[in-house]
């Protein structure tokens, strides 16, 4: 059966004049490596791949707790590590994607392509729910499938020239895909790149930082937003600056596998020449996107209704209070403990430990999974971070095994 696949991928393939060399190795069937007498391509590797470390962290995770799984068939794994939603979508917000669904079976209900930027109506109320007196126009705001698509995205308005700096530690995604992009370069760990420190100065919280007006600046705010009173005002609260924002359903409304996501881009951000970004940014969606599922984008629409917001609300309490349960059972052993309030990860310090040690031995002890600060990037070192996703049940059971395992551990 492969060898059928790979000789018809030859026959319809371009590179069907070209001479192959001896041997292929390719995966079988079976999951299992297998050495075949067949052909290789003459078409090369990129190189921005071969840049890449050797795994991106999530994927890893996912193949330790399978090893752990295998070692411990009966152990009962408590995830807490990758940080998927466990609570159900409110009802309104599922039957308004159930609603919509049906009425694609209809004659008067069906309908096919969309808008690649999203649907008018949801474009609107995004740009009313959480940009009011912000200046943010309903045309600014493109309507996508998540916002770990929409990063990627962003990256191709700039050339592999252009220099991409990043906080330490960093969602990994942001790192990966500039160097998927040609920005691999030659790392700098220092925060020297960004002019001196006259560039950014101390300002009070309740003000929005800064923006160089020799950079573009990606932001991305808290997951927890929606429900949040004490978040201080983004950078697209100020009337003079302007930065492209990547935002999410995944985590305030649960659609971690529903899928949806929204990216602004102000029409006055403009390349070094005067051109508009926002421009460019339609070309690419349109060329590379063909738009969100008009299921989900009902699903949307019904998260930022009156009803669904206010139900959306009580199920962050609900993670809020996770992370509440969790702070105190690692406080309660005398560590440090950052996060919590404003996104549904708590970082913990393990001074002077590897972070991938930690991670490891909290999962032998206690079979629970958490995240190695280190994937983040090096400034996550001695660090875990740990979701607060999760039934209160499991989330009260973990509580119980950190408290009762970590006093005989010794990290140091």
């Amino acid at each position: 059966m492969l060898k059928q696949m790979l000789d018809y991928a030859f026959q319809v393939s371009s590179c069907t004049s070209l001479q192959p060399k001896t041997k292929l190795l390719v995966e079988s069937l079976k999951g299992t490596k297998e050495t075949k007498n067949d052909q290789w391509t003459k078409v090369m590797r990129s190189v921005n791949m071969e840049n890449l470390r050797t795994g991106y962290l999530f994927p890893e995770i996912s193949r330790r707790e399978y090893e752990h799984s295998e070692k411990y068939p009966d152990a009962k794994i408590i995830k807490l590590g990758i940080g998927d939603t466990s609570e159900p979508i409110p009802d309104c917000i599922a039957s308004a994607m159930a609603k919509q669904a049906m009425a694609l079976s209809t004659v008067e209900g069906y309908s096919g392509y969309g808008d690649e930027q999203g649907e008018k109506a949801l474009r609107k109320r995004i740009a009313e729910k959480f940009y009011k007196n912000m200046d943010v126009k309903w045309e600014e705001v493109f309507i996508s499938d998540g916002a770990q698509c929409d990063i990627s995205r962003v990256q191709m308005l700039f050339g592999s020239h252009v220099t991409v700096a990043v906080q330490n530690p960093s969602f990994p995604a942001y790192i990966d895909s500039s160097v998927i992009f040609g920005r691999a370069g030659n790392l700098q760990e220092q925060n020297e790149p960004i002019s001196s420190s006259s560039a950014l100065p101390t300002i009070p919280p309740e003000q929005p930082p800064p923006l160089p007006n020799f950079a573009v600046s990606l932001i991305s705010p808290p997951p927890m937003v929606p429900s949040s009173s004490t978040i201080p005002p983004t950078p697209l609260t100020s009337p003079t600056a302007v930065a492209i924002e990547i935002s999410s359903f995944s985590k305030f409304a649960g659609f971690t596998g529903v899928r949806l996501g929204w990216t602004v881009v102000p029409k006055e951000l403009s390349y070094s020449n005067g051109f508009p970004i926002v421009k460019d940014y339609d070309r690419i969606v349109c060329t590379c996107f063909n738009g969100a599922s008009n299921i989900v984008q009902a699903g949307g629409l019904a998260c930022l209704s009156t009803e669904g917001f206010q139900a959306v609300s009580k199920v962050l309490n609900h993670y809020k209070e996770n992370a509440k349960i969790l702070i105190e059972a690692f406080r309660g052993l005398g560590m440090e403990v950052y996060g919590g309030e404003n996104a549904p990860y708590l970082w913990v310090h393990f001074p002077g430990s590897s972070s991938w040690e930690v991670f490891a031995e909290i999962l032998e002890k206690t079979h629970i999974l958490t995240i190695p600060g280190r994937g983040f990037g090096p400034g996550g070192e001695s660090y875990i971070r740990v979701s607060s996703f999760g039934h209160r049940q499991t989330i009260l059971e973990a509580s119980k095994r950190l408290t009762s395992s970590l006093r005989k551990f010794n990290f140091n």
